[in-house]
């Protein structure tokens, strides 16, 4: 078997969640074994309910600017396993990752098989799990790799996820809100708990805008670990954030001022919405306090270079089967939200861009509200009801609801329920192939924008079916 099929041998906590599975002294058993990789460069640590991958894209984007070869580690993956290891977004060369995962392979399929006596005893009656590999091999391919540095994202939680083994030169905590709930905590606070686990003795910690409760959490935590807290509210003096079109792409201008800053950072972003521009904040304040040396003209080039894929990914409309174009604009904008506050946010940003009073003119109507549909789906495990609510306000002229068909379980039936509860007319398709050919048509048809968000998951295969009715029909014209 190849190395993919190899690490789908084990437990995978995103394709099926199970209970008490993670334990940092088995991470600590395989950091051992592989002669503490994890050590190797400095690094940041980013955790957070939501906006951990784009604060840690932008960290590490404002490291690359500085100069610093940066080795990031994200999740989950859209298209390829490998963007979950790169060097800021950009695969290392294949034999990087060919001689790591050969090494990791060979030692672990060896620990797994050792009697007594070895020189480092897995720990009894635990299982290893796929994130906990992945997680090694990251550390492999960046010592491999020579990275100067390396900005790591937190998979579940923060006490006990296996990126927890690392001694970061600063933690940064994002928005906590309800999350996995059965695993984390039933309450805010628990799970800001969980989330505190990666403050570390003396080392700073940055946490984002907080409630008091939340606030007082990670403060004892501090305490606890003799570590410098900072939260970015208290830093933070003023932020504003503008929205602009060109060349058929859109960008938001970012500008905050802070103490901790000699002048205020401004920087034409890529990525968009409100959420980003607190992200930029947060990511600028981070690389402040553990990397002073660096200018503030590289933060600013960093963040403007910072992009994600399926963070309000907006790009030009697919093709439709038998549909004619008909010469006006139109957008598809792919975005990954996946919780209730996160959703609120894409449809805030949204309405900022394509509604009455954003960029009117994106879709060539020079006034008025864009005609705007939906195309929906979301894990089992999301709270839709609440989701729900939000989307009865936003008005759609369309919604299709479909499932996820990958590694995640859906319940469209459910989504289905809570969309009837709230008087929320929608089409339900669940194979996902056909319900975005029908939103596209409709969509076209109509010279709608259209949406498809709800999980990362969806973005994931909505990208996967474009790409392959692109290769098809590249292959078509090169046959005639």
């Amino acid at each position: 078997m190849n190395f993919q099929q190899w690490l789908d041998t084990f437990l995978n906590f995103e394709k099926l969640p199970q209970k008490n599975i993670f334990w940092l002294d088995m991470m600590e058993c395989l950091a051992q074994i592989f002669g503490n990789p994890e050590g190797f460069v400095p690094c940041v640590h980013v955790a957070g309910s939501k906006g951990k991958g784009s604060v840690s894209r932008m960290i590490s984007s404002i490291l690359s600017e500085a100069g610093l070869k940066t080795g990031l580690y994200s999740s989950p993956h859209i298209l390829s396993f490998y963007e979950r290891i790169t060097q800021n977004g950009n695969f290392f060369p294949d034999e990087i990752y060919e001689k790591c995962a050969d090494e990791l392979r060979n030692k672990i399929d060896s620990a797994l098989n050792c009697a007594e006596g070895a020189e480092f005893p897995l720990p009894k009656g635990r299982s290893v799990t796929w994130f906990e590999i992945v997680t090694i091999y990251a550390f492999l391919c960046f010592r491999a790799a020579k990275v100067d540095a390396s900005v790591l994202e937190v998979g579940l939680g923060g006490k006990l996820d296996a990126t927890n083994i690392v001694r970061p030169e600063i933690s940064v905590i994002n928005t906590i809100e309800l999350e996995h709930t059965e695993f984390l905590g039933d309450t805010i606070e628990k799970i800001a708990s969980e989330k505190a686990g990666i403050i570390k003795e003396k080392t700073p910690v940055l946490c984002a805008s907080c409630k008091d409760s939340v606030r007082e959490v990670f403060q004892k935590k501090a305490r606890e670990m003799d570590a410098p807290i900072f939260f970015s509210d208290d830093l933070l003096e003023s932020l504003k954030f503008s929205y602009e079109q060109s060349e058929g792409k859109f960008f938001m201008t970012t500008e905050f001022s802070s103490k901790i800053f000699s002048r205020p950072i401004k920087a034409k972003m890529r990525l968009l919405g409100e959420v980003q521009a607190k992200n930029a904040f947060l990511a600028a304040a981070a690389v402040r306090i553990a990397f002073p040396k660096i200018s503030e003209a590289q933060i600013e080039r960093g963040l403007e270079k910072a992009a994600l894929r399926a963070r309000f990914e907006t790009m030009p409309f697919p093709k439709c089967e038998n549909l004619e174009e008909n010469g006006e604009k139109r957008f598809f904008v792919l975005d990954g939200a996946h919780t209730a506050e996160s959703i609120r946010g894409t449809l805030e940003t949204f309405d900022s861009i394509f509604g009455e009073n954003g960029i009117a003119n994106a879709c060539g109507k020079k006034s008025g509200k864009i005609p705007a549909h939906l195309l929906f789906a979301c894990a089992a495990d999301k709270d839709i009801e609440r989701i729900a609510k939000l989307l009865k306000k936003a008005c759609f002229q369309k919604i299709t609801l479909t499932s996820l068909n990958g590694a995640k379980k859906s319940d469209p039936k459910k989504c289905a329920e809570a969309f009837e509860k709230e008087g929320i007319e929608f089409t339900l398709e669940e194979n996902i192939e056909n319900a975005l050919e029908s939103a596209l048509k409709f969509a076209a048809k109509e010279n709608a924008v259209l949406l498809a968000t709800g999980s990362f998951y969806l973005a994931a295969e909505i990208l996967e079916i474009l790409t392959r009715r692109k290769s098809v029909r590249k292959s078509t014209r090169s046959q005639s």
